[in-house]
């Protein structure tokens, strides 16, 4: 006879836990069979890896719950489980990024909060500038020295279309800073640059139509990344569209990490007081100036020592007016320091 249902007691049910009352543990697996590897490239919410740095060995990997929304930026040291296999339709998980060594951030004005992983680890920060077409922009340049003295990366001042104009100018504008420079052109192997780039993790990073990718195909011949002319204009057209990070060739070694073309280099990451001090040439003077003084110069600071220098002018002079402009416009003024 079948059991009606007035006949149940409770050793009848069977009680499932929900998702609410069923047990949590804090609990997080070690993952010790972790493997390890560097973010190559990202879209869409999926990172390449490649396994053990090696080129050869590239998985596509998510990010795992526990880590939420944990930035991941290419050159991120990342640890790995799951299929790391790397064939087709497979998937790992990335459950673990190692500490930064260095990170260069930027904002996309000087007033934006929002801050910028542009790179992850790199070493040096190769700032990409053509002589001519378009012409070079000292400003740029400068926000990209802060950038990366403040970020922990070496700079290095690589000056493109060397056949179509001089670098004096440029060079002695600079010539007091302790940096790296080298001056490239498009009939020639940029063999200096090569040797400056062996055995490091190098962020390259330029306005559009510099030459950056013109130097990449140099430096790695068959990877053809796009090339592009510069507009009527004098503003080039974006060609690289996402950040990907290249091996250089086994003999030299090392990583070379390609960036898009930029318009704007926002600073709103580094505090005023910090500013100064990236400008190797005139931090010394500086530290003679009154307490709390903005050196912005008279009206604001009449007596701001950096004054004694302007006076002398020469490329000294350009290099003070250059941090004036980022102070002022790290302020939110409108009006710029002439």
């Amino acid at each position: 006879m079948k059991q009606g249902w007035r006949n149940l007691d409770e050793s009848d049910v069977r009680v499932r836990p929900t998702k609410g009352t069923r047990p949590r543990s804090k609990q997080r697996p070690k993952h010790s069979d972790a493997e390890q590897a560097m973010v190559i490239t990202v879209d869409r919410g999926r990172w390449t890896c490649a396994v053990g740095d090696d080129p050869d060995r590239k998985v596509t990997a998510m990010r795992a719950r526990e880590l939420g929304r944990t930035p991941i930026v290419v050159g991120d040291r990342v640890d790995l489980v799951g299929d790391i296999s790397g064939q087709t339709d497979t998937l790992a998980r990335i459950v673990r990024v190692a500490e930064r060594s260095s990170v260069l951030r930027r904002t996309a004005d000087d007033t934006d909060a929002f801050e910028r992983v542009v790179v992850a680890n790199a070493s040096q920060l190769v700032i990409v500038v053509a002589l001519a077409d378009p012409p070079p922009r000292p400003g740029f340049i400068d926000r990209c020295l802060v950038a990366a003295y403040a970020g922990g990366l070496a700079p290095v001042l690589c000056l493109t279309k060397a056949d179509l104009a001089g670098a004096e100018a440029l060079l002695a504008a600079y010539s007091g800073l302790d940096f790296n420079v080298v001056v490239t052109r498009f009939d020639e192997e940029p063999a200096e640059l090569r040797r400056l780039l062996a055995g490091q993790v190098s962020a390259l990073v330029g306005h559009s139509g510099v030459g950056k990718s013109t130097l990449v195909n140099k430096l790695l011949p068959g990877v053809d990344r796009a090339t592009g002319a510069v507009s009527g204009v004098g503003k080039g057209r974006h060609t690289s569209t996402s950040t990907l990070a290249l091996p250089l060739p086994v003999e030299v070694g090392g990583w070379v990490i390609d960036t898009p073309g930029i318009r704007s280099f926002g600073l709103a990451h580094v505090k005023p007081d910090d500013l100064v001090k990236h400008f190797d040439d005139l931090a010394e003077t500086a530290e003679e100036c009154p307490v709390n003084c903005g050196h912005l110069g008279p009206p604001a600071d009449p007596d701001c020592a950096l004054e004694t220098l302007l006076a002398k002018g020469g490329p000294t002079a350009d290099r003070i007016v250059s941090l004036r402009r980022l102070l002022v416009s790290k302020s939110g003024k409108e009006e710029l320091v002439d």
